[in-house]
């Protein structure tokens, strides 16, 4: 179902893809059901069974657990954040750059949603953006296309690369420029990310020490809140570094789990779970690939 509109140059606001996705349901001849909460799904002869909070069960041939990876906001034990005295929030929680106008916030991350979040605040307040290394931008527009045309076209988003590396590569900030210009300015001034803190300061490696309202935290979420798998009493949990994909075979028939990219942060296996997070982009791919999308050859052959 293609989303409506023929602005394709823009991210759509949040209510028009609450009605697409309404819209979307609406056409599905499904059995919708919102608001149970699945404990556990065990073996039931050759089948699945679901079973709810409160009771209720279901059976199916298979079960796919699309949990998602944005309902468990992660905060990180950062170095000296419990000493912090100031604010701290994740920013699932943050909403407007309102209510620290004219204050000093820190953003943690260096992600799309770390480097988007600290340029809107640097309009009303002095924002640092703390990362653990340099913010990786890539050209959100090539030849005049939007990078998602480019990456649809020549089949990259949906190349199984992720098989090919032993750890997703780190995924790059979308920038149509302003990002950039934002940083070189220093409007959020980049910094390393601190090492400690002393009630509403936050200490740097180098012994800088520097006083913050607050710390928004742009991390990653959680792993997906996969059911109890169906052999075993225990829920799935993923393993390895943060941002990269576990997997596990299903134990039984029908068994799936899905991530939210499958090129290349996931090794296409039969079932795997992904601590990675996503903001807006079509996968996590390293510059070089970026590039080839651009080779004379393939503008060609997407032209005619």
């Amino acid at each position: 179902m293609p989303f409506p509109g023929a602005d394709g140059d823009r991210y759509p606001h949040r209510d028009e893809v609450v009605a697409y996705l309404t819209a979307y349901a609406d056409r599905l001849d499904a059995d919708i059901r919102t608001a149970q909460r699945v404990s556990s799904v065990r073996r039931a002869g050759s089948a699945c069974e679901v079973v709810l909070e409160g009771g209720g069960r279901l059976r199916a041939r298979a079960v796919i657990a699309a949990s998602g990876t944005f309902g468990r906001p992660h905060r990180p034990a950062l170095p000296g954040l419990a000493e912090f005295t100031g604010q701290v929030l994740h920013a699932a929680e943050y909403r407007s750059p309102v209510p620290f106008t004219g204050r000093r916030p820190a953003v943690v991350g260096a992600g799309n949603s770390a480097v988007q979040i600290a340029a809107e605040l640097a309009g009303t307040a002095r924002v640092m953006l703390a990362t653990r290394g340099p913010v990786q931008c890539a050209a959100q527009r090539i030849l005049g296309r939007d990078l998602h045309f480019w990456t649809a076209r020549t089949g990259l988003d949906t190349t199984p690369l992720g098989r090919l590396l032993r750890r997703p590569p780190r995924q790059p900030v979308l920038d149509d420029g302003r990002y950039r210009t934002a940083l070189a300015a220093g409007r959020p001034d980049r910094r390393p990310l601190f090492t400690g803190a002393d009630g509403a300061e936050l200490i740097w490696p180098d012994g800088q020490r520097q006083e913050v309202d607050a710390v928004v935290l742009a991390t990653a979420a959680t792993a997906p809140t996969c059911p109890t798998s169906p052999t075993s009493a225990a829920p799935w949990t993923p393993t390895g570094a943060p941002g990269t994909a576990s997997a596990c075979l299903p134990r039984c028939r029908g068994w799936r789990s899905s991530v939210w990219n499958g090129s290349a942060t996931s090794r296409r296996t039969r079932c795997a779970v992904s601590a990675g997070t996503r903001s807006g982009s079509p996968g996590a791919w390293p510059p070089v690939l970026y590039a080839v999308t651009a080779l004379p050859r393939l503008v060609r052959r997407v032209s005619t």
